[in-house]
């Protein structure tokens, strides 16, 4: 495991490009018509707001350029969708269904996700802040360039994940998994993490000197050191 103790040690910060100006430029899209929401849809350059999806069949939607605001996904089936170049404001999803969905370019949020499967997805470039989240399965996914800024996040299942240049910046994480996942340029200074699962997995990732101290008794069990 890497610290910071007296050197940077090479972390890599997820490159993001232009996703912060997505909500921005969001302003501009022409208003969608919600029924055209559908499975296997395309939509593009598009602004969808102040919808409630719940229980909708959307399995294989794609979109492209677009915008959501203020709209509720409660059980609505989200398999292998493909979200790209997309902003998503205050999105309401007690229940997110979205796995082996694709996400790229991708900003979420003031956002609220109470359980969100995402198992055997591709993350890209993805922007995640100030949103309040349940329980996130991403077992089996692969992530590359994804920041988590001043969110909760309760429960955080990366088992199995290939992670690259993924960070935590202002975030309180109740408990981590990160059994059996590939991990590079993973940055958790900055993040309050109160449990990790897989400690033997955590190579590849950077932690300050007090999260190295509070790590302390897991690394000294798991390597069946006792302290007297």
């Amino acid at each position: 495991m890497n610290t910071v103790a007296g050197r940077n040690g090479g972390v890599q910060a997820p490159r993001l490009g232009d996703v912060r100006r997505q909500a921005r430029a969001a302003e501009d899209l022409d208003e969608g018509d919600p029924a055209t929401l559908a499975v296997d849809a395309y939509r593009d350059n598009e602004r969808f707001s102040g919808l409630d999806l719940t229980g909708r069949n959307l399995g294989g939607l794609t979109l492209s350029e677009c915008a959501l605001v203020d709209v509720t996904v409660t059980d609505a089936d989200l398999r292998a969708a493909r979200v790209t170049d997309t902003a998503l404001t205050r999105l309401n999803a007690p229940v997110l269904r979205a796995p082996h969905s694709v996400w790229r370019d991708v900003g979420i949020e003031h956002s609220r996700i109470g359980s969100g499967e995402l198992y055997d997805a591709e993350l890209t470039t993805l922007l995640i802040g100030q949103s309040k989240i349940g329980f996130l399965n991403l077992r089996g996914s692969v992530l590359r360039d994804v920041a988590f800024e001043d969110c909760t996040i309760d429960e955080l299942d990366l088992s199995e994940a290939s992670a690259t240049r993924l960070a935590f910046s202002g975030c309180a994480i109740a408990m981590l998994d990160v059994s059996r996942a590939r991990l590079e340029h993973v940055d958790l200074r900055g993040a309050r993490v109160d449990g990790i699962r897989g400690i033997d997995s955590l190579s590849g990732v950077t932690v300050d000197a007090a999260q190295l101290t509070d790590l302390a008794p897991l690394l000294a069990a798991h390597l069946g050191i006792r302290v007297g």
